[in-house]
């Protein structure tokens, strides 16, 4: 073979492993953002489905309250002694109020 033969069959083996280096990116990508992001959505959405009356929760905001109303999208907390404030049900974060609860229960220790 000549010289310019062997440098296009090693060209074609290039674009190949382009191709499955581009396809490992893309499993990669799927593996470690969008599977995981996937994964926490759907906990906040059966968090969000599971919410009631008298449950203690901590908003996005970082206001901590007991639901006093809960409706299809709204919930109403009562932050104080006769002081209520009305919030988006997405509006109520399952990590913080998690986090909120275990550190509730290692001071009561």
């Amino acid at each position: 073979m000549t010289q310019n033969a062997i440098l296009l069959l090693q060209a074609g083996n290039a674009g190949m492993m382009n191709l499955v280096f581009i396809g490992a990116m893309i499993v990669i990508f799927y593996l470690f953002l969008i599977r995981p992001q996937q994964k926490r959505q759907k906990e906040q959405k059966t968090f969000n489905e599971g919410l009631q009356k008298g449950d203690e929760v901590v908003t996005a905001s970082g206001i901590i309250g007991r639901i006093n109303k809960l409706s299809e999208t709204e919930a109403t907390l009562e932050v104080s002694n006769k002081t209520f404030i009305r919030v988006t049900r997405s509006a109520i974060s399952k990590e913080m109020t998690e986090s909120f609860v275990s550190e509730g229960d290692d001071q009561d220790k």
